[in-house]
C-alpha cells in the first residue's frame, strides 16, 4: 500500500490547518514519537494533535473514529482520544484528515512500568469494559476493521507463509495455527480495539492513563485484542492477564494465532525497526513457550 500525494510533514499539516482551521494556524506543529504506520501524528500546540492517513487505504479511519470514538468514550473509563475536526482534501493531499484532542501520557514501549502485573490487571480491565459496550451497528470485520475481529483463517495462508520464509516452521508453529483454526467466536459480536499494542498504550505514573488509535476496531471476535499478553507481558504476568480479561480457552488459543502471524509477518518485513523485530521475535518465543504448556 504505497502513500499518494505529497510528502507527509509538520509543513504539510501546517499548510492543512492554516488552509482549514485558520484558529489552529500559527500553533507550533511537532512529529509525535513514535510514528503510526497507518497514520502520521503530530502535535499542534499543547493539547491538540493533526492525524493524517498515510495511505488510500486507511483513510477511512478518520471518518470511522469520528462517528465511534465519542460512543465508545462515553462507556470507558480510561481516556481515549476526542475527535474535534475532520479535515478535507487539500494543497495536494488528497484523504481526509482529523484534529483531536492530544492525550497526555507516555507510550507503554517506552514507560517505565514498575509493577508489571498490576498493569496487566488494568489492561484486562479495559479490554473487559470495551466489550461491555453494546456493539450497536458498530463496524463489523472486513476490509474496514482490517478483518482484525474475524476468523483467524483470513490470515492463516499468510502467518504459514511467513514462518517458512522465516525458516521457523516445527511442530509448535503448525498446532499454533491449527488451534486457532479450530474454533470460532460464537457468542454475540463483542467491541474489539483491534491494535492493542505498546505505541497505541499509554501510561502515566506507572499506570493505565489511555487507549489510541481506533483505526481497526469494530464489533466481532475480541480475540486479537489479547496480543499484547505475548508482545509485552513476561511469563510469570500472563496467567493474570488472562484469567482478568475472562475469556474462554478457545479465544486465546484464537489469539495465540494472532500473536505469531504479527510475529512473522514483523520478522520478514525489511523495513521493520530493530525494537519492533525484538519485540516480534520476544511474542515469537512466548507464543511457542506457551502453547508448549498446554
Amino acid at each position: 500500500m504505497t502513500t499518494v500525494g505529497p510528502e507527509i510533514n509538520e509543513a504539510l499539516a501546517a499548510g492543512l490547518i492554516s488552509d482549514q482551521l485558520p484558529e489552529w494556524a500559527g500553533l507550533p506543529i511537532v512529529a509525535a514519537s513514535p510514528q503510526g504506520w497507518d497514520n502520521r501524528t503530530f502535535r499542534l500546540g499543547g493539547t491538540l494533535c493533526v492525524r493524517l492517513p498515510s495511505a488510500e487505504g486507511y483513510a477511512h479511519q478518520i471518518l470511522k473514529e469520528s462517528r465511534w470514538l465519542p460512543y465508545l468514550a462515553r462507556h470507558l473509563r480510561v481516556e481515549v482520544p476526542k475527535p474535534l475536526k475532520v479535515g478535507r482534501p487539500a494543497l495536494g493531499y488528497p484523504f481526509p484528515w482529523s484534529v483531536n484532542e492530544w492525550l497526555d501520557g507516555q507510550v507503554l514501549s517506552r514507560a517505565a512500568v514498575h509493577d508489571v502485573a498490576a498493569l496487566a490487571e488494568e489492561l484486562a480491565s479495559f479490554l473487559v469494559d470495551l466489550r461491555a459496550v453494546p456493539a450497536g451497528d458498530g463496524p463489523r470485520p472486513g476490509p474496514e476493521t482490517a478483518h482484525r475481529g474475524g476468523p483467524f483463517a483470513f490470515y492463516a495462508p499468510e502467518a504459514q507463509a511467513a514462518i517458512r520464509t522465516l525458516g521457523a516452521r516445527s511442530p509448535a508453529t503448525d498446532r499454533v495455527i491449527e488451534e486457532a483454526l479450530a474454533s470460532r467466536w460464537e457468542n454475540p459480536p463483542v467491541w474489539f480495539h483491534g491494535d492493542f499494542a505498546v505505541d497505541n498504550i499509554l501510561i502515566a505514573d506507572g499506570r493505565l492513563a489511555g487507549v489510541l488509535d481506533f483505526g481497526c476496531a469494530g464489533v466481532g471476535d475480541p480475540a486479537c485484542d489479547l496480543v499484547i499478553a505475548f508482545t509485552y507481558l513476561p511469563e510469570d504476568v500472563r496467567p493474570v492477564f488472562r484469567r482478568a480479561v475472562g475469556l474462554d480457552d478457545d479465544t486465546w488459543r484464537r489469539a495465540r494465532g494472532w500473536a505469531l502471524w504479527k510475529a512473522a509477518i514483523t520478522l520478514i518485513n525489511p523495513g521493520s525497526s530493530e525494537s519492533r523485530r525484538a519485540e516480534q521475535q520476544r511474542a515469537l518465543a512466548a507464543v511457542l513457550h506457551d502453547v508448549s504448556g498446554d
